[in-house]
């Protein structure tokens, strides 16, 4: 059994970026659709588009371009920051669970068994 951990980001002026947001990003890029990202995550078509909202906001450029309706549809795709957000988030997640692992992991033999 090995440990596990969750990384939140917590920026200096309240700002802050988790698993879940980080989750949504990545499903917008496979889905190319914020409403279809939110569905496939179980979220309310309101909540994602929220969320894209938030995170749009809390950097100097957006992470989520949208593609307003037409003959082809509309949609959502990420932009060179959006995946650049979710590439360091990642790369500070797999760093934090293999110090975690290794710092921790000889104390999963002492949990006492519930």
């Amino acid at each position: 059994m090995a440990v596990a951990i969750s990384v939140r980001i917590d920026f200096p002026e309240g700002e802050r970026i988790g698993p879940g947001k980080v989750r949504l990003l990545e499903a917008i890029a496979e889905t190319g659709s914020i409403s279809a990202a939110g569905r496939s995550l179980g979220m309310s078509y309101k909540r994602a588009w929220s969320l894209v909202d938030e995170l749009n906001r809390m950097f100097t450029e957006p992470l989520v371009a949208s593609r307003h309706g037409g003959a082809q549809g509309g949609g959502a795709d990420l932009t060179e920051l959006g995946q650049t957000v979710v590439a360091a988030y990642r790369k500070v997640e797999r760093e934090a669970a293999e110090s975690a692992a290794a710092t921790m992991g000889g104390l999963v033999g002492k949990l006492a068994r519930r």
